[in-house]
């Protein structure tokens, strides 16, 4: 069975690194990274201008930024002392 692309298909097709944009848009308030792709907000605005280079090496180091998002602030719980 043949592949059917349209014109536009052809257009808009890049041979290009992909966003790891993943629609979860939360910036967190101490790292300063999104919570979903785990890019800055200098990175997220730039994505579009950088060179192929720069998207892979991004992409290589997002991984090892996810333990900066893991801690815990503490919360409620952490804040209530016990009545002594």
């Amino acid at each position: 069975m043949a592949d059917r692309q349209t014109p536009s298909d052809k257009v808009w097709r890049r041979n290009e690194i992909e966003s790891p944009c993943v629609q979860t848009c939360v910036v967190h308030p101490a790292e300063r990274l999104c919570v979903g792709c785990l890019r800055s907000i200098e990175e997220i605005t730039g994505w579009s201008r950088m060179s192929a280079e720069e998207r892979r090496a991004i992409m290589a180091e997002l991984p090892s930024r996810a333990p900066r998002l893991k801690k815990r602030r503490g919360g409620r719980q952490a804040r209530l002392t016990p009545d002594t």
